[in-house]
């Protein structure tokens, strides 16, 4: 599974939406239940699942599905 599935998967059980309802470019402005708090849920799973540190300027609020797993490979060097 690519680090995008396992997003896409990981968000769709943070937000409660169905995977079908997440595309890479999904964002806190294309997901009514995507808020500040379910944002900072999700950073932190994601830092929990990948175990790396994520930099407060990388997952700003405009930030993808697709930006996610990018700074994810990167923070893992792939």
């Amino acid at each position: 599974m690519t680090v995008i599935e396992e997003l896409r998967r990981l968000a769709a059980d943070i937000l409660e939406v169905d995977l079908e309802e997440l595309p890479p470019e999904a964002s806190p402005e294309t997901i009514d239940s995507w808020d500040s708090v379910q944002h900072l849920n999700l950073v932190l799973a994601i830092e929990e699942q990948y175990g790396i540190e994520l930099d407060p300027e990388q997952i700003g609020g405009g930030v993808t599905l697709e930006d996610l797993a990018e700074i994810v490979e990167s923070a893992q060097g792939e």
